[in-house]
């Protein structure tokens, strides 16, 4: 027989053909590859059928040499075109609605499915191997193949639940029922990558993921609760005791305000008044620092309430001996230990200390009072008693909050000695107590001790650097503290207290003159 007008190679051109055609075509037109494939396969079809040809049978062995290579060759293109048919409908269609990653998944199993019954055929119908011996001899040296790499199977296969059920996602904090917790930066077939708050990166297999508890903490938003346990002593009504810790939490600059932090009463008998508290943060990172400052805030507001904290349960202490609203030692805050816990006066005495506290007057201001707008100069310094002051930027018809003083911070230090205005509004945001030292008061100090200038200038330059850059403050700060010690001349020597200020030596070289 003359090969050359063989039918038989006209299938097998017919099917390289495709493949060339089918290559040529870029991936992105998967729509326009899978017409071609199916008009290709749809011409191999008619043309087997027309020369005779069953590609789902085996050889008769009746060709010649040259007829049983075409014929074989042309079944087994026409199988790859069938294959390739097949996996362009499953690339296409088989989708799931706003998960790609799990029909990517899902789509590379069935072609893989689809690939090994492609072979399987070959083998049966082009090649005549005996399949059903094969894939009995194939079971047994799965199951010794299993045996060997069943964890690295286990893996994979949990890999692929928990692909499939998506409980995580690259980006996502998770903490799992051991104690084990992290960010996904990574994650295979094989394990999961955890970047832990150490900095250290966790392997985890996924065969041990998939037998934990899992809590996502990124889902379905990035904001994290959190509660903290508080122990007073019962030496106030529960009632006043849970409106200090409401306050506490409200004058808290890194929590969320929404949803509004609660407060509830956990327990109350003879030694304690017990209270959660709860709140969220925007991330899990702000975890430690909002719950440090929390702490923080409710040590202060106690202190300035008059509560006390109480012993802890497993102390051993008689009943006699436990405060309660009539014989309690409360604590008294005094202007002088409001004093102690300001930076900028950490370079006075403790006379001095003492002389400024005997200057002190007591302000008071109502719920919504503007203590201060911003821009303006305040030529005191006001520590806060008690009660919440909010800090504010724009104007009274869309004022934005941009953070809170509680009590023992303190505001008005840059005009009471550099003579700069307040970078911010200040309202208050409930009944609020501040004591006031104001420049007259503070300028025998100077007087008396002329270089402390230079230490107070030093302080508050480090203050005013932790600022916001965009403030006045910020800005004025960049000049070091050689301009604040300019400042300081100009304001105190209209009262002439700093005519012998000493500003020489580095002071000459900013061109500061007394």
């Amino acid at each position: 027989m003359n090969w050359w007008n063989s039918p038989h190679l006209h299938m097998v051109l017919v099917g390289f053909t495709g493949i060339v055609v089918w290559h040529v075509i870029p991936q992105r037109l998967s729509t326009t590859r899978l017409i071609v494939q199916i008009a290709f396969f749809l011409t191999m079809s008619v043309l087997l059928l027309d020369g005779a040809v069953v590609p789902y049978e085996p050889a008769t062995g009746n060709e010649t040499t040259d007829g049983a290579i075409l014929v074989g060759a042309a079944k087994l293109l026409w199988w790859v075109h069938l294959a390739w048919a097949l996996i362009g409908f499953v690339r296409i269609y088989l989708v799931f609605e706003r998960k790609p990653r799990e029909a990517r998944l899902l789509q590379d199993l069935v072609v893989g499915a689809v690939y090994v019954g492609m072979l399987l055929s070959i083998l049966a119908f082009v090649f005549g191997a005996p399949v059903g011996t094969l894939i009995a001899t194939s079971g047994v040296f799965a199951i010794i193949l299993g045996l060997a790499l069943q964890n690295t199977l286990s893996d994979v296969f949990s890999g692929i639940a928990l692909n499939l059920g998506r409980p995580y996602v690259l980006g996502d904090w998770i903490v799992l029922s051991d104690g084990t917790e992290g960010r996904v930066v990574e994650t295979n077939w094989r394990s999961t990558h955890l970047l832990t708050l150490a900095h250290n990166v966790v392997a985890l297999p996924n065969s041990f993921l998939a037998k934990l508890g899992l809590t996502n903490v990124s889902s379905p938003e990035e904001s994290h609760g959190l509660s903290v346990t508080i122990r007073l002593a019962p030496t106030k009504m529960p009632a006043i005791v849970a409106d200090v810790m409401n306050a506490a939490l409200q004058s808290s600059n890194m929590i969320l305000k929404e949803p509004p932090p609660a407060v509830a009463i956990k327990g109350l008998d003879a030694t304690a008044i017990e209270v959660d508290l709860f709140f969220r943060v925007e991330d899990v990172a702000q975890r430690i620092p909002a719950t440090n400052e929390i702490f923080d805030l409710v040590y202060r507001h106690s202190k300035s309430a008059g509560l006390l904290l109480a012993t802890p349960p497993s102390s051993s202490i008689l009943m006699s001996d436990l405060p309660s609203e009539d014989t309690a030692n409360l604590p008294q805050v005094t202007p002088i230990k409001l004093i102690d816990a300001i930076p900028i006066f950490s370079a006075l005495k403790d006379d001095e200390k003492e002389a400024l506290a005997a200057t002190v007057t007591v302000r008071t201001y109502r719920k919504g009072d503007i203590i201060v707008r911003q821009g303006e100069m305040l030529p005191s310094l006001m520590i806060v008693r008690a009660g919440i002051i909010v800090r504010e930027h724009g104007d009274d018809a869309h004022p934005q909050e941009v953070g809170h003083l509680a009590p023992g911070d303190f505001f008005g230090e840059t005009g009471l000695l550099a003579g700069i205005g307040e970078t911010s509004t200040l309202r208050a945001m409930n009944h609020v107590v501040v004591y006031e030292i104001d420049q007259q008061s503070f300028a025998p100090l100077l007087l008396d001790r002329p270089e402390m200038a230079e230490d107070l200038a030093a302080v508050l330059s480090a203050r005013m650097s932790s600022s916001d850059p965009s403030d006045v403050a910020g800005q004025l700060h960049t000049s070091s503290k050689f301009a604040l010690l300019k400042a300081m001349h100009t304001v105190f020597s209209r009262r002439s207290v700093l005519a012998h200020l000493n500003v020489n030596g580095q002071g000459a070289q900013e061109g500061i003159k007394p």
